[in-house]
């Protein structure tokens, strides 16, 4: 399983942050497979954002749910990510990652696998 984050680097604060996750070597539907959303602010540790069920069914943590919404594209083996209202307290690298049972920690080694990141920056 492949996974490989895109999207812009820079983004105003009040804006939506928008990435997406491509995936290879497996279907986003395979059954039983939950697809995250992790992130890692500067010199702070990775917090789990939400993540989408194989079923389509989608989970957010609470702190965030206000403002996150997670979608996907079955066509295209994407699932994505939007973060409304971006601070920058919103600056930190983004991960998509893999599990085989829904997990609402992030420690590296509860996912099977990880995108690279990718970092995203609010400022105006």
């Amino acid at each position: 399983v492949q996974l490989q984050e895109s999207g812009p680097g820079l983004v105003k604060p009040s804006q939506t942050l928008s990435l997406t996750c491509t995936v290879s070597g497996v279907s986003i539907t395979t059954y039983y497979y939950y697809w995250s959303w992790i992130r890692q602010p500067p010199g702070k540790g990775l917090e789990w954002m939400g993540a989408i069920a194989s079923s389509g069914s989608v989970y957010y943590s609470p702190s965030l749910k206000s403002r996150t919404t997670i979608s996907r594209d079955t066509s295209k083996n994407q699932f994505t990510l939007q973060l409304s209202s971006v601070t920058p307290e919103d600056t930190a690298v983004y991960y998509c990652a893999q599990s085989t049972r829904l997990i609402t920690t992030a420690r590296r080694t509860d996912f099977s696998s990880w995108g690279q990141g990718t970092q995203v920056t609010v400022s105006s």
